[in-house]
C-alpha cells in the first residue's frame, strides 16, 4: 500500500530558526540567512516522508509539521 502525498508546513509564529529541520531534510528545507527554514511548496516524494517526520519530532519548538497534499 502506498502512502498518501504530504507537504511540510512551518508555523512562522512559532518557529524561532534552530534549523534542525534544515539539518535533518536538506533535501527539501533550506535554512534563510537567519536559520528560519523555507520550504518547497510540493508534494513531498515518498522517499523523504521517514526523514520529514524526523525532522518534525525534532523541532524543538513545534513549528513544523506534515499535511495531506491536495490534488
Amino acid at each position: 500500500m502506498s502512502r498518501a502525498a504530504i507537504r511540510v508546513v512551518v508555523d512562522p509564529t512559532a518557529c524561532d530558526g534552530y534549523g534542525t529541520c534544515a539539518e535533518l531534510l536538506p533535501e527539501w528545507i533550506e535554512a534563510d540567512e537567519w536559520g528560519f527554514p523555507v520550504v518547497r511548496r510540493e508534494a513531498l516524494p515518498a522517499h523523504l516522508a521517514d526523514h520529514a517526520e524526523r525532522a518534525v519530532h525534532a523541532c524543538p519548538r513545534m513549528a513544523i509539521r506534515t499535511v495531506r497534499a491536495r490534488d
